[in-house]
């Protein structure tokens, strides 16, 4: 491949980073990325930084169970409109060797999944969220080697990955106990769900390139990965014991270990770039993510596993995550132009079809990226990028959850088409 078209590309390949981190649908933060694979140099390596502002904004909110207290202060108190998303940071890190002249391997850190809302204790959902965060690790090794043909070259293409998932949901659990002495005694009537686990998954594909005009299409499958039992507590020390009473909720006022189980999605991406004329590339990529795998993720008392396994219609369910997402699909397509030796750049446009079905906020989302790259000599590449989009609006509110158990009934509120943007900076080393 050229260095023209190796410019070009480092700043395409930018914009499918930032456009990914910033359109985020289900639990996904930057997903998948084997691009640096397929560097034509033996060693490459490439470390880089997302930034994403997401200016998500509820309103219109509605306490609906006054059972537990109508407001964070238990007498319809709290703000009916807040931020909901912070602002947060995605890295990654990769390093690709050559082994043979037809065989490579690449090794990955990345934090594909992950999500944080953090509406507070101060508005009237408090019962739904306070705050809930989910982060992951993804250690993967991928390899591939190639084939030779009559123009050009088929990759075949596997590859493993052990992945951790961990975070919490805070929410308010009893309203009422603010108008209650115990408040005066610093119980604050919240609950807290911490969770983590691990697991393995694998990836398998192809692809078929033509370096001398910078063609490739390649299709990768990420099979699911089975987390196994997640394990976790609830805490609910910040209701005080007496209030469970001799019939009430045995688990008010102690730690309580609980477990559950979930799958991360499959996902398949299709990827395509190819040399349109001197110094232009043209690139796009079409991807499907079964995020439906994830519904109401329920947690049960770890003392009453041996009694049957947990799930949303469990008589020992404790608590869960009630996320009905449904599967996603991002398709975008952008151009790259070399404007001299050092310099080049790329702009895209992207859609992401949103995961939320009535709990989320995550609906459609568009975005426009652009970035640049810069290379001082052959060995050395500095890439920077940015998008801006809209996030489109909806609602949030009662929906239908397997196992006869009502969804999302504490609180109901609307959210406009909100601003998104994010920044990027990368470097590659290679030689």
């Amino acid at each position: 491949m050229s260095r023209a078209i190796s410019t070009i590309l480092g700043g395409a390949l930018l914009l499918t980073s930032v456009a990914s981190a910033a359109q985020a649908g289900g639990l996904e933060r930057n997903g998948y990325n084997w691009d640096l694979l397929f560097d034509q140099e033996r060693f490459a390596s490439e470390a880089g930084v997302i930034y994403v502002m997401p200016d998500r904004k509820i309103k219109n909110a509605v306490d609906t169970n006054p059972l537990n207290g109508t407001g964070s202060d238990g007498i319809g108190g709290g703000a009916t409109s807040v931020d909901e998303t912070p602002n947060y940071t995605v890295p990654r890190f990769g390093a690709k060797v050559g082994l043979t002249p037809e065989a490579d391997c690449l090794a990955t850190y990345s934090q594909p999944w992950g999500v944080h809302t953090n509406p507070g204790y101060d508005w009237v959902g408090a019962n739904e969220n306070i705050e809930t965060k989910i982060k992951s690790n993804d250690y993967g090794l991928t390899c591939s080697y190639k084939f030779d043909m009559t123009k050009g070259y088929v990759r075949a293409i596997g590859g493993v990955s052990y992945q951790e998932v961990s975070g919490f949901k805070r929410r308010l659990v009893n309203g009422l106990l603010a108008q209650t002495p115990f408040a005066a005694a610093g119980f604050d009537g919240t609950g807290l769900l911490d969770l983590e686990a691990d697991g393995v998954g694998w990836r398998v594909g192809a692809s078929y390139e033509i370096p001398e005009i910078a063609f490739r299409a390649s299709l990768i499958y990420n099979a699911e990965i089975d987390l196994g039992q997640i394990n976790g507590t609830v805490d609910l020390t910040e209701i005080p014991a007496i209030l469970a009473g001799p019939t009430g909720n045995p688990f008010v006022g102690q730690v309580t270990d609980v477990y559950g189980t979930a799958t991360m999605p499959q996902s398949v991406e299709f990827k395509w770039q190819t040399g349109i004329a001197p110094d232009w590339l043209a690139f796009g990529t079409v991807k499907w993510v079964d995020w439906s795998v994830l519904q109401v993720v329920a947690f049960c008392p770890t003392v009453t596993k041996s009694l049957g396994s947990c799930g949303p219609s469990s008589p020992f369910r404790l608590t869960s995550l009630d996320l009905m997402f449904q599967d996603g699909w991002t398709v975008s397509a952008g151009i790259g132009h070399k404007f001299n030796e050092q310099w080049s750049g790329s702009a895209q446009i992207s859609w992401d079809r949103g995961t939320s079905t009535g709990l989320t906020t995550q609906t459609d989302t568009y975005l426009l990226s652009g970035g640049v790259a810069y290379t001082p000599n052959k060995n050395v590449e500095l890439r920077v990028g940015g998008a801006v989009g809209v996030l489109t609006a909806g609602s949030f509110g009662p929906t239908d959850c397997p196992g006869n158990q009502p969804c999302g009934t504490e609180v109901t509120y609307d959210f406009g088409d909100d601003f998104v943007s994010a920044l990027s900076i990368s470097g590659k080393v290679k030689f």
